[in-house]
C-alpha cells in the first residue's frame, strides 16, 4: 500500500527527529482498532490515556507511536522503543499534523456543519464526488476536536475532494477545527433547537454554527439554506469575513439551487429542481423532503468546487438511509413482513418532525399500520417538556397510527396523545422493547427514533432479531397442515 505518512514527513511537520525510519499506511488513536502499518497517536482522553496502550498498539503492528510520555510498560531495551516518536503534547501534534496534511495536497475541501443533516449531507457529497475524482471524507461522525484532525490526517496526498463534517455542542468549538480544515466551501445545513441546553437562544446557536466561516479560504464559497430564519444572520457572518460568494439552497423562489417539485416514489423521491438556473430532474433513493433539501445544498457545494452537478445529481438514486439515520430494513416474520426505518442515532424536534413526515408518507400493505417508536430527546434544557408535548400535533398531522414511547420526557407526550394512538409507554427502552416486538405485524412500517443517550438502538436490534428468529426454527405441523 502507498505510504500515508513517513518519518521524514513527521520530522518536517513537527520539527523533531523520529529516531528511526518507517512508513505508515493509516492513522489511529484507538489501540483496539489498530491495523498493521498504522501510525498510533497516544491521545489523553477523559476516560483513557492512549499512552497506556501504546506498547500494545506497536505489538499489534503499528509502524510507530507518537507519545509525550514514556508508556509504563516500555523499557529502554525493548526493540519497540525505537518506534516511539516523542513530542511535547500529542494533541497539539495531532492538530499540527492535520494542518500539514491539509497543506501538502491540492484537494478542494468542503466542510459541513449544522444542527441536523451533517452526516447525511457528507455521505451524499462522498457518493456524488467519488466518481469525479479521488475523494476522502470523514468516517462515521468523527467531527470533534479529535475526529476532524484525525480525518484530515487520513486524507491521502493525491486526494482531489475532501469532505469533512464539523460538529459542536457549545460555543467556540468550531473555530479551531475550521482553522485547521481551511475549507474552500463551508456549508451550514440548518440551524435548529439542538443542544439548546447550552445556548440561550436560536440566535446563539446560529452564531456558533457561523464560526465555520472563520476558517473559510479567501474567495471561498458559503452554502446556506435560504429557508432558514437564521439565513440573513449567517450571511452577514460570511460577509464579515470578507467573503461574498454565498450560494443558497431551499424552496424559496430566490434560491440558487431550488426545489421545484417533489413526488414520493416507493421508498424514495422524484425531484424537479433548478440548479443555478438549469432545470433538472433526478431521483433520490431515500425518502424525505429534508434529504432533498440538503441534496440541493450538496450540489451547490459541488458546483463551487468545480464538479459536474448534473452528473452528481444522477448519482443520488443510489443514496440510501444510513445506519441510525434512515436505514430501511424489510424484516420477514412467520406470517409476512414489515418495514423498519432505523432513525435511532439521534433526535431533536426538527428531526423528529422529519421522521414523522417520512413515516406518514410510507406505503403500508395488508392493513398495516404506521408505528412511531420514540425515545427522549436530550439536551433541550428547560423547554424539554414542552418540546416533547409538541410532538403530538406532528404525529397527528402525519397520520401515525400507533405511538410507543420511552423516557421521562416522552411521558409528557404520552399524556397529550389520544388513547387511540397509544401503543405503549415505559420509562426505559429496555422495558418498552417487548411491547413493540409483541405488537408489530406484517404490513406495518415502524420508525424508531431517539437521542443516542435514550438507547432506542436497543429496540432496533430487537426488531431486527425477529427476522432472525422467524427464519431459524422449523415450522410446526398441526393436524397434517
Amino acid at each position: 500500500m502507498t505510504a500515508l505518512w513517513t518519518d521524514i514527513e513527521i520530522t518536517e511537520a513537527l520539527g523533531i527527529s523520529c529516531g528511526s525510519s518507517w512508513s505508515a499506511t493509516g492513522v489511529s488513536i484507538d489501540s483496539r482498532t489498530i491495523e498493521p502499518g498504522d501510525l498510533f497517536i497516544a491521545i489523553v482522553g477523559p476516560l483513557h490515556d492512549g499512552h497506556d496502550h501504546a506498547v500494545a498498539a506497536l505489538e499489534n503492528g503499528a509502524a510507530a507511536a507518537i507519545v509525550h510520555r514514556d508508556p509504563a510498560d516500555l523499557t529502554l531495551d525493548n526493540e519497540l522503543y525505537a518506534k516511539m516518536v516523542w513530542v511535547s503534547d500529542t494533541m497539539t501534534a495531532l492538530q499540527r499534523l492535520a494542518s500539514f496534511a491539509r497543506a501538502r495536497g491540492g484537494a478542494e475541501i468542503i466542510a459541513v456543519t449544522g444542527s441536523v443533516g451533517k452526516t447525511g449531507t457528507k455521505e451524499m457529497l462522498r457518493l456524488m464526488l467519488q466518481e469525479q475524482g479521488r475523494t476522502a471524507a470523514t468516517e462515521g461522525n468523527l467531527n470533534n476536536h479529535w475526529g476532524l484532525p484525525l480525518s484530515l490526517m487520513r486524507m491521502p496526498q493525491d486526494t482531489e475532494f475532501g469532505i469533512f463534517e464539523i460538529g459542536m455542542s457549545s460555543p467556540g468549538e468550531i473555530v479551531p477545527l475550521t482553522k485547521i480544515a481551511e475549507p474552500d466551501v463551508a456549508m451550514v445545513t440548518a440551524v435548529e433547537h439542538v443542544h439548546s441546553e447550552f445556548f440561550d437562544s436560536i440566535e446563539d446557536i446560529a452564531d456558533a454554527k457561523a464560526e465555520i466561516f472563520s476558517g473559510l479560504q479567501a474567495g471561498g464559497a458559503a452554502v446556506l439554506n435560504i429557508d432558514s430564519p437564521m439565513f440573513e444572520r449567517l450571511a452577514q457572518e460570511v460577509r464579515n469575513t470578507g467573503n461574498s460568494n454565498i450560494r443558497t439552497f431551499g424552496e424559496h423562489p430566490d434560491a440558487d439551487y431550488r426545489l421545484i417539485e417533489l413526488t414520493r416514489i416507493d421508498f424514495g423521491s422524484q425531484v424537479t429542481a433548478s440548479l443555478d438556473g438549469k432545470a433538472v430532474e433526478f431521483e433520490m433513493g431515500v425518502p424525505g423532503r429534508h434529504w432533498v433539501i440538503n441534496a440541493l445544498g450538496a450540489l451547490a457545494a459541488i458546483d463551487a468546487v468545480g464538479g459536474d452537478t448534473l452528473r452528481a445529481a444522477n448519482r443520488l438514486k443510489d443514496m440510501h438511509g444510513l445506519k441510525g439515520r434512515g436505514e430501511r430494513h424489510d424484516i420477514t416474520i412467520d406470517s409476512g413482513a414489515f418495514v423498519l426505518i432505523d432513525e435511532s442515532y439521534n433526535a431533536s424536534p426538527v428531526s423528529m418532525a422529519a421522521a414523522f413526515e417520512v413515516l406518514g408518507s410510507s406505503p403500508v400493505h395488508n392493513s398495516g399500520r404506521r408505528i412511531a417508536v420514540i425515545g427522549d430527546m436530550l439536551e433541550l434544557g428547560e423547554k424539554s417538556e414542552d418540546r416533547h408535548t409538541e410532538l403530538a400535533s406532528k404525529l397527528k398531522e402525519n397520520g401515525i397510527d400507533l405511538v410507543f414511547s420511552a423516557g421521562q420526557y416522552m411521558a409528557h407526550l404520552w399524556e397529550a396523545l389520544p388513547t387511540t394512538m397509544r401503543g405503549g409507554h415505559a420509562m426505559t427502552t429496555a422495558k418498552l422493547s417487548p411491547l413493540v416486538t409483541a405488537a408489530v405485524r406484517p404490513g406495518d412500517v415502524v420508525s424508531v427514533k431517539g437521542s443516542l443517550g435514550s438507547r432506542t438502538g436497543l429496540i432496533v436490534s430487537d426488531l431486527l432479531a425477529l427476522g432472525d428468529i422467524s427464519q431459524e426454527h422449523e415450522p410446526i405441523v398441526v393436524n397434517g397442515d
